[in-house]
């Protein structure tokens, strides 16, 4: 990276805690414990430090702060924030061909956004900008960086979050990542106690959770050895732990379970079309045992999940399918959901929501989720006191169009008059513990006429003056009369 008239190094940042690359790829379980890193453009190197001191073999190399260092091979590659300042275009491709070449597992990429860009003053340069500093910013749109990285590795990326790729060596990983994204749901389970599976409840509960997890009793191999040897020295065999685990539950409950993995399976499967699909042989060995179990063929499997991808492209079919959901809150034009709630809403709006994290990625910070049922677009809606505050006001909103492949983010946390909810238990699944509080609150604002004019309360001083004009104010989740 030749740094020239561009004062590249004035770039580089201090930090106190990881990099957000690096942090959405722990989040995401792609640093495995002891994985070895290589900071390709490390800067100050924080990342490095706070990596190490994490326990992980991580080392880098930048040209101005650590030039001498060795590029080394390891099994994740950080380009972070790297791309983006290089005013070359024909070096910028080289950079991220050699960071590719040093990755044995996953090749973690960071830009900045266009809107990253908004407020910040400069003359134009190239395809970007050079600021007042001196450095140079190319801001990139998220489908525009990722046909970037696809077109000069030949390897198609996947979203991890706005401005952050993965690019995955071995196949089978990057469909476990795409598996891992999408929700899951079990309903509540009530066991009838007998004093076998009492005495054995601990030596069980992996085996337990396997079935839950997979609506299939696990092959040999899929336990670790230790649970699988403490299950058959306690019960005698697999077999027998398993017909125990079935008489103290009840059949509707297994039944539920292997609807809701056949659902989760189609939505996996439908959202792997985006790109190549991968071959059986490519799947990991749990994930095809599971399609093997619950549809008969991989071919199958990928028939059904064709015709959920197809409805998704059919506002109709979206309209049809969000009016009959059982959760979220319906509005003329959207259906808004908790996010802990994604998983029990038809699968149809979760394949027509994955679509739309195909192209952005997770939003961590977005709590609510609204699919418009007007135009193909979702949006990830952020209210940082959904828990705490009866009433959380919007902070802010990152909207994915799916006919325009564009990905926008808004700002409200300076405004003076943000919208806010109401109505929180209508966000909620059907099990959430929170939903009581939030309908005895709802009731008695409804008895208190507060919701008579809703034109008025959908945002913070049109709801300030209802309560105020009605005589009441909240304490928590209660209402109370003023003064």
């Amino acid at each position: 990276m030749t740094v020239g008239a561009v004062a590249r190094h004035k770039t580089a940042l201090t930090r106190v805690a990881l990099s957000r690359p690096m942090a959405t790829a722990m989040a995401d379980g792609l640093l495995p414990e002891g994985a070895t890193v290589f900071d390709y453009g490390c800067g100050k190197g924080d990342d490095l430090r706070h990596l190490r001191a994490l326990g992980y073999p991580a080392e880098g190399w930048d040209p101005t702060h650590r030039p001498n260092a060795e590029r080394r091979s390891a099994a994740v590659v950080n380009l972070g924030f790297v791309v983006n300042v290089i005013e070359h275009p024909r070096e910028r491709r080289e950079v991220l061909r050699s960071a590719w070449e040093l990755t044995e597992q996953l090749l973690v990429i960071s830009a900045r956004m266009t809107w990253d860009g908004r407020d910040l003053v400069g003359r134009p340069m190239g395809d970007g900008l050079l600021t007042r500093t001196g450095t140079f910013q190319k801001f990139y749109d998220q489908n525009e960086l990722a046909e970037w990285i696809e077109s000069s590795l030949d390897v198609k990326p996947f979203a991890a979050a706005p401005g952050i790729f993965y690019v995955f060596r071995d196949e089978a990983a990057a469909q476990r990542f795409v598996a891992s994204r999408v929700y899951t749901y079990r309903p509540r389970m009530t066991i009838d106690p007998q004093a076998q599976y009492e005495a054995n409840q601990q030596t069980l509960a992996p085996l337990l959770a396997f079935m839950q997890a997979h609506a299939r009793p696990p092959r040999v191999g899929e336990l670790p050895p230790g649970e699988f040897g403490a299950v058959q020295e306690a019960l005698g065999s697999l077999g027998k732990a398993q017909r125990l685990i079935r008489q103290v539950t009840d059949d509707d409950f297994w039944d539920r379970v292997t609807v809701q993995r056949r659902a989760e399976l189609l939505i996996y499967v439908a959202l792997s079309r985006f790109g190549r699909r991968p071959r059986f042989s490519q799947l990991d060995s749990s994930l095809a045992a599971d399609i093997r179990a619950l549809f008969g063929t991989y071919q199958e499997a990928c028939l059904q999940a064709d015709r959920l991808l197809l409805a998704c492209g059919d506002q109709a079919m979206i309209y049809v399918n969000a009016r009959g959901s059982q959760i979220g809150k319906q509005t003329p034009s959207a259906l808004y959901v908790h996010r802990s709630a994604m998983a029990e809403i038809p699968p149809v709006l979760q394949v027509y929501e994955g679509c739309a994290r195909v192209l952005a990625g997770t939003i961590p910070s977005a709590n609510m989720v609204k699919l418009s049922v007007t135009e193909p677009q979702v949006s990830y809606l952020t209210y940082p006191r959904f828990d705490r505050d009866p009433h959380p006001t919007l902070r802010s909103a990152i909207t994915v169009n799916l006919r325009k492949l564009s990905v926008e983010w808004r700002d409200y946390s300076r405004s003076e008059n943000p919208p806010l909810l109401h109505r929180k238990e209508e966000f909620l699944g059907e099990d959430d513990p929170r939903r009581p509080l939030y309908s005895r609150l709802t009731r008695a604002e409804m008895r208190a006429g507060l919701y008579e004019h809703p034109e008025l309360i959908g945002t913070a001083k049109g709801w300030q003056a209802t309560l105020a004009k009605a005589g009441v104010s909240l304490r928590g989740h209660r209402l109370v009369r003023s003064g």
